[in-house]
Parts: structure tokens; sequence; C-alpha cells
């Protein structure tokens, strides 16, 4: 790599390691001199000669200024989610309220948002918990008369549903309001949703003196009441530290390359929510780390009235976000120290946690005399109904805690009804066929089942010639998986009786967490297999039809048993079925209904 290949201007650098994996993505206002500090090692971070020597290859993207860069290295990070960037997430999605303005009519909804906004949606949130954005929406659908019925209902409905008759629906798919009505009430939502409560109040109490003056106590009375709903919501909240309207306090804790980023919201002076978003192996510096963070977040969701960070911000983040300060005294200083007290408390959190993990496989590692430290564990379970739809399923955990990139499932090949020795032995050796030649091999084997089970393991490691993975099986009392805790027992190759353990160790818990994981996931393939052939018919038998046109002329007959009684010309009525295909259509009618004509013994 010589520096002389890279441009003095602005953009994004993505360096790339084996197999084009992309590894880090960066920005610079000059991208030869950042480039070079990384290949003559200028750059003194202790992490960056690690790095470099994973790099193969760097590609630039120019573009016109440091804000368009920072835009694009948010939009890549989101893209490639490269190990050693910072990536917002919270090992969950985020859970928020969406708003889809491309309906005339738009809907509140809840949305599990983990990429950017599309166009046209508006998101809100996100919530600390999906339990709390239920009870938000639950709040809206009660207070304001939006639909709440979806898109297809909507177009189709011909008369109002029963929340029109119990006031909680303004019928917008009969046309029962006028769009500027309908819309008016949608702002007064989403302001109740961004915590904008007093004014929302303040609004419902000139309506209500207008209802009074107009002698209508029955509309004073609904929106009294509607009043103090909001009211009561309000006093249930207790913290009280700032007058802004609608302020984020960003806060960062890091020991080297890991740490945690928090993010409090406040509406209208109470704190509303919390979030915290742990990061490991980050090459950026805390200013880098905070500007990468912020572009994530709120390319997602809309920026608050203020947002309090606790470094000087760039000229980028002020062209980005003008409302964006970093307050050295007052109130707002102590927002910013309680937001850093908050990402340290969670980060000590998170580092106790992987260390009772940690001395809990070691505890295994010890109880079972596994020659390795149970890192890397795979799990396996096979899933059948009567002997049809055999499936089988891999989960993958890594230092304690489930690795969803690992995780594999299986059709299960060649077997007999209901063997599951023989589909236990085709589906490890299939993986671990493949393992071995990628040398992607698990510390730890457990399959799920008693001695016979881990006999037939050892047996396809042995024809592997695979001797450096430890295993292990786990069988349930009874060998059922509804016991919840029991005492259960683990065999251990070399050992004639099973290891027993407790039913309130702890060691017990985790693997019974591991193998119902794979239990679940066998079983979610099992029944979308099962889902599958159910829904076949007899469509699915006409020579040259494909899913569209076969879903065409179940939509136009509604029925196989009308397609059986239709004429060549009611055939092409049907949209997509020219001439020709319609023969063929005639064809297999008349073949169906000859092969399918029942004996005459049946018509006795």
């Amino acid at each position: 790599m010589q520096n002389s290949e890279y441009p003095a201007k602005p953009g994004v650098y993505v360096m790339r390691g084996k197999g084009n994996t992309v590894l880090y993505v960066g920005k610079a206002k000059d991208l030869k001199n950042r480039i070079r500090q990384y290949i003559t090692l200028t750059d003194t971070r202790p992490q960056i000669p690690y790095l470099m020597k994973k790099v193969e290859e760097i590609e630039t993207l120019v573009v016109l200024s440091e804000k368009e860069a920072l835009l694009l290295e948010s939009n890549l990070i989101k893209k490639y989610k490269p190990p050693y960037n910072v990536l917002l997430k919270d090992d969950k999605s985020f859970v928020a309220i969406k708003v889809n303005n491309q309906n005339p009519w738009p809907a509140v909804t809840l949305v599990r948002a983990r990429d950017q906004v599309k166009k046209g949606e508006a998101l809100y949130g996100p919530y600390p918990s999906a339990f709390q954005a239920r009870k938000m929406l639950d709040e809206v659908h009660r207070l304001f008369k939006l639909r709440q019925c979806s898109d297809q209902e909507l177009a189709r409905r011909v008369r109002p549903c029963i929340l029109y008759d119990m006031k909680r629906c303004m019928a917008p798919c009969v046309r029962l309001c006028t769009s500027e009505a309908y819309h008016d009430e949608l702002k007064r939502a989403i302001r109740f949703i961004r915590g904008y409560n007093r004014e929302v109040i303040d609004k419902f109490w000139h309506e209500l003196e207008a209802a009074s003056e107009a002698l209508d106590f029955e509309k004073a009375a609904e929106i009294l009441d509607k009043i103090r709903a909001i009211e009561k919501s309000v006093e249930k909240q207790h913290v009280h530290l700032t007058k802004e309207d609608n302020l984020d306090v960003w806060g960062i804790y890091r020991e080297a390359e890991s740490g945690v980023l928090t993010r409090l919201h406040f509406s209208l002076g109470e704190l509303s929510s919390a979030s915290h978003y742990p990061f490991q192996d980050v090459l950026d510096e805390d200013n880098e780390l905070l500007e990468s963070a912020l572009s994530q977040y709120y390319s997602s969701f809309a920026p608050p009235d203020v947002i309090l960070v606790p470094l000087e911000p760039s000229q980028v983040l002020f062209e980005l976000y003008p409302n964006i300060l970093m307050p050295k005294k007052g109130d707002k200083a102590v927002l910013v120290k309680m937001a850093r007290e908050n990402a340290l408390e969670a980060f000590q959190q998170k580092r106790n946690k992987e260390a009772e993990r940690e001395k809990l496989l070691m505890k295994m590692q010890e109880l079972f005399h596994l020659v390795n430290y149970p890192y890397h564990i795979e799990c396996f379970d096979t899933s059948h109904m009567a002997g049809a739809f055999p499936t089988a399923s891999l989960t993958t955990f890594r230092g304690g805690e489930p690795y969803k990139k690992g995780y594999r499932t299986y059709k299960i090949r060649s077997t007999t009804a209901g063997d599951d020795y023989q589909a236990l032995k085709e589906v490890l050796e299939r993986r671990y066929r493949k393992g071995k030649e990628e040398e992607e091999l698990p510390d730890l084997i457990i399959v799920d089942g008693g001695k016979g089970q881990l006999s037939q393991a050892q047996l396809v490691l042995k024809e592997l010639e695979i001797t450096t993975v430890d295993l292990i099986s786990l069988v349930k009392e009874e060998a059922r998986h509804d016991k919840g805790m029991s005492q259960e027992g683990v065999f251990v190759p070399g050992l004639k009786d099973p290891i027993l353990l407790e039913r309130h160790s702890s060691l017990l818990h985790f693997l019974q967490r591991v193998r119902d994981e794979a239990h679940r996931v066998a079983i979610k393939l099992h029944k979308k297999g099962r889902s599958k052939s159910l829904t076949k018919s007899a469509v699915d038998e006409i020579p040259g039809i494909g899913p569209k046109r076969k879903r065409a002329l179940l939509i136009h007959f509604g029925s196989v048993d009308r397609l059986l009684k239709a004429t060549i010309e009611e055939i092409l009525q049907v949209p997509t079925i020219n001439e020709k295909v319609a023969k063929v259509i005639v064809e297999w009618i008349v073949s169906y209904q000859k092969n399918n004509r029942p004996a005459e013994t049946d018509l006795l």
C-alpha cells in the first residue's frame, strides 16, 4: 500500500482484510494524510499495528465536505458492521413508534427499527422496552381518534367498525371525517408522543370550553376524561432535572477499546428513558466515536430540541445539529455528569456479567473433565412429527452468550422415519466435514439426548479424525422438554454413569438455556416446513404455471373447485393468463378430472 495512491481530499476510507471483509470504516478531512498515519504507524494507538497486520486493501471514497464524509461513514458502518467501529446497538433492535406519512390516512404503529428510516416514515422513540412502547401506543389509541386498522382493511371497508361507535376512531375508512381534521388529530398525537403533554392539555382545555359554550356537554365530558388521563400519566413521573422541552444527554465511559455509550432522554424536565450501547475493539478516539454514534442514531430518529454531549462538538456536528451543546457548568453540566455515571454503571455491570460467565465456563471445564476451555459451544437438536419433516438445528454460544451468526438449520436428507440417530449422524457429518476443511471447529459439542446420541457423535468425530473437540450429551428427565427445572444428567465420554446436576445449579440453568435454544430453532424450522407442505395446492401441478399465475388463478376463482369448472373464456379473464397458457390449463383440468374421478363403488 503506497500512500501516493490516495487523494488529498475529504472522504471515507474502508479497510478490508482477508476475503474482502470490511474491518474498519473511517472519515478524514485529508484522506492522504490520514491513511499515511496508519501505513507509517505514526498513529500511536496500541491497537493500530494489530489492525494493520490484518488489512490487505484500503479503499477510498471522495466526497465534497466533512459533513458528507460523516454521513457516508455512518451509512457504511450500518451496512458493513465492521468489528473495529462503534456500532450503535444494544444487542437488540430499537422499539419505536412509527407514523407512515405516505398513506393519506397515516396510522400510528409499533415497529422494531434496525436500519435507516424509509422514505415517508417518521419514527419516535426509541423506548427502553417493548412494554413501555406498547403502553405509549395504547395511550395514543385511547386518547386520539386515529385509525387502528391495517392499510388493506382500510381500503376494503364499506362501513365503520365498532371503534367509531366507541368514539375511538374518526372512521377515515368511509370518509366520516375530513383530511384536515384527521391530520390535526394526528399532529396532536405526535406532540403527545414526543412528551409535550402540557401543550396537548392546553389545547384540550380550549376545546372543552368551546364545547361547554355550545352546550355540547357530552363532548365536554369526553374531553375532560382525556385531560385527566394525560395529567395522571404526567404525575407518575418524578424526575425533574431541567426545564428543556425535549432533551438528549450523551455520556461515555471507556477503558482502552471497550466501553459504553449512554443516552438519557428528558421530556419537559422529566427523565423518560435511558439507553446503553456497549462497544469493544473500537479504534475511534472519543470525539470520533461520538460523531459516529450521533450520526448513526439521528439518521433513524428525529433529533430533540437540545443535544448535550461530554466533548466539544466538531464543526461537522454543528452543521448537522445546530442545537448541540457541551455544557461546562450549571444544571446541564450536572446532566452530562449523570449520563457518564450511568455509562460507568452499565460498563461495570457488563464486566461483572462477563466475569460470572467466565467463572461458570471454567466450572464446566473442571466438572466435565474437558480438555478445552468451552468458549465456543455448538449444540444440536433434531425434530420430526411422527417421522415426517425431519429437521435439525445447530445453535452457537460464545463466551456464554448466544452467537446468532453461528446458528444453522438443516433439512435431513437421508434417514428413515423417526430415526433420530441417523438424523444426528447426518447433520454432524455435514457440519464438521466442512468445519474441518475451513478450520472452524468449536471447543465443545453438546448433543441433546442420552448415551446413544453421545456414542453416535463420538463415531462421527472418529470417522472425520477430529480429536481436538470436547463432547457431552445432555439428557432431560424422561426425555421431556417441558419439565422446567429438574435434576438432569450429563453424559461424558469415558464415564459409565451421567454426572447429575442439582436443580438450582447455575450450570444446569446455562445448559438448559443452550439446549432449549437449539430445540426452539429446530421446532421453528420443522413447523415452517410442515406449513409449506400443507399450503400446497393442486394448481402446483399445472405445467408452466409459476407462483404469480398460481396466485392470480386462486384469487380470481377463489378455489380449485371453481377453477375445475371454468371454461377457457373464463380463464382468459384472469390477469397474466394468455391464450397459450389458458389452453395448457384446460388440458390440465381435463386430465385432473379424469385421474381423480371416483370409482363406481365410491358412487354407490
